[in-house]
């Protein structure tokens, strides 16, 4: 099994993220939102009424042909693991 977070952040702020939050994981920079936008997870939000474009949180299990097996959209970090471990277990 392979982890990687990605995320528009620099690879600086992704460095400094993984330090702090000891991460085992691989976390690639996506500052141009190319890949963001190729699986749909660049969307326009909105806060306090000012409408931006963000990345919506979003998992992607995908199996070792590259299909993707299950999508979890508006993750909650808290909780997420748990979800993704039972998905992965059920696998």
């Amino acid at each position: 099994m392979v982890v990687i977070g990605v995320s528009p952040d620099s690879v600086k702020r992704q460095a400094q993220f993984k330090k702090k939050e000891n991460l085992p994981f691989m976390l690639l920079a996506d500052e141009n939102h190319e890949v963001a936008e190729k699986y749909g997870v660049w969307v326009e939000k909105s806060m306090y009424g000012k409408k931006y474009w963000g990345v919506e949180r979003t998992t992607f299990l995908i199996d070792p042909a590259g299909r993707i097996e299950q999508i979890f959209r508006n993750v909650k970090p808290q909780t997420h693991s748990e979800q993704v471990l039972a998905a992965l277990a059920a696998i």
